[in-house]
């Protein structure tokens, strides 16, 4: 498949999940999946390269559960998404990642309490169908972009195709710093 770069076919919303300024020269897309230990070990060099970089990049985050591989994928899914609701989807994702998969029931209501989330409230918004909705057509326009697996991260609307899984630090950071660049 080399040369066939996949490029991102939904356009970054106001209705993604995103952190760094809208009007930022590179946007990170990533694609991922609570429950999947390659996004939990990327997790952390994503945050130093966000970190590293600081305005110039836009972190946006998209649900891909890959609920046929990891069987709590989708509540925790679910769960970011509840926690959004009361203005702390980062804080919640940031969690989930490093739970490193123990992402059972009472597992989501110890960390909503953590990030200091109201866990009723979460437990009746991840119930709320309009979630599960928002889960499975995000998913499928995922697919339409070319994800099959997580994580898989887009700079700029274009595949990045790393050399190493999971991501390494340098080699996203100097991509990114690539795209930089190119924009000007």
């Amino acid at each position: 498949m080399a040369g066939l770069a996949h490029t991102l076919k939904q356009p970054v919303t106001e209705d993604d999940w995103s952190r760094g300024p809208a009007e930022a020269p590179v946007t990170l897309v990533e694609y991922a999946d609570f429950e999947c230990p390659d996004c939990q070990r990327s997790h952390p060099v994503i945050e130093r390269v966000m970190e590293s970089l600081g305005e110039k990049v836009r972190l946006v985050f998209r649900q891909f559960p890959l609920v046929s591989l990891h069987p709590h994928a989708q509540q925790a899914a679910l769960a970011s998404e509840a926690a959004g609701r009361q203005g702390k989807f980062w804080e919640m994702q940031g969690r989930l990642m490093e739970a490193r998969g123990a992402l059972g029931p009472d597992d989501l209501v110890r960390y909503a309490e953590e990030v200091g989330l109201d866990a009723e409230q979460l437990r009746r918004d991840m119930e709320d169908p309009a979630l599960r909705d928002r889960i499975r057509e995000g998913k499928l326009l995922g697919v339409r972009s070319g994800v099959n697996g997580t994580p898989t991260l887009f700079i700029n609307g274009v595949r990045y195709e790393g050399e190493t899984e999971p991501v390494e630090e340098g080699e996203l950071r100097g991509a990114i710093e690539a795209a930089l660049g190119s924009a000007g």
